[in-house]
């Protein structure tokens, strides 16, 4: 980002990246966010001092987007129903696509739900498998993906919700057994699934969710788009 600010604290249309996500959570109905926080952490507390929804949960190291997670478990300890999981460089959320995760899960009560989303160019992206029937399979990251799986069209956006009770139990059973020796939140899905729980996958995510802010480049794009839309 060429920036000695967290990424998170970057601002597009007057506000900040994190500022969009827990707008349209709270917008959504969201009462209290976790917000995990490492990199120059006090900044991002600053920032957000005065909202009453948000308790903030440090990551000391940074080991993957499973162990981001994993270290909010003290304040997901006593808690029942469903636990949303975006990310805060995300900052095109629509808490319209909230409404419709609660609705699910109120309904049909998976261990997980993953909002997914169809893009002309999937690649570097992890693709939702499914079978014959539609129902979701696996998510195959792009190193890891077949000449076939290559070609579908739909991907993990990094949304999740879980059912609180399994997703504490999942995330005790991550480790980091692959290249990059970190702790995946992608693979909860696939291990939720091999214990004979429900996981869904929902294309329900619009394009402007799939924008992702990882340079000065992309936070121009989310800039036009969000013009575009009347933010």
């Amino acid at each position: 980002m060429d920036s000695d600010l967290p990424k998170v604290l970057s601002r597009v249309q007057g506000k900040t990246l994190v500022e969009h996500v827990l707008d349209a959570l709270s917008e959504a109905g969201v009462s209290r966010s976790l917000v995990v926080v490492g990199y120059k952490a006090e900044l991002v507390k600053k920032q957000l001092e005065n909202r009453q929804d948000v308790t903030f949960v440090i990551q000391n190291e940074q080991r993957g987007t499973g162990h981001a997670v994993q270290v909010c478990e003290a304040e997901l300890e006593n808690m029942q129903g469903p636990v949303l999981v975006v990310a805060g460089d995300s900052p095109m959320i629509q808490s319209e696509t909230v409404d419709q995760l609660f609705d699910y899960y109120q309904h049909h009560q998976p261990a997980c739900i993953i909002a997914t989303l169809q893009v002309a160019n999937p690649h570097g992206l992890g693709r939702i498998v499914r079978d014959e029937q539609g129902a979701f399979q696996a998510i195959v990251e792009q190193q890891d993906a077949t000449p076939d799986q290559e070609e579908i069209n739909e991907v993990n956006m990094s949304t999740y919700l879980f059912d609180a009770c399994h997703l504490r139990t999942v995330l005790a059973r991550l480790d980091t057994g692959n290249s990059q020796s970190e702790y995946y939140l992608t693979d909860c899905p696939g291990i939720l699934m091999s214990e004979g729980h429900q996981v869904a996958a929902l294309d329900l995510l619009k394009p402007c969710e799939g924008l992702s802010v990882n340079t000065r480049e992309q936070l121009h794009e989310v800039e036009l788009v969000m013009k575009r839309m009347g933010y």
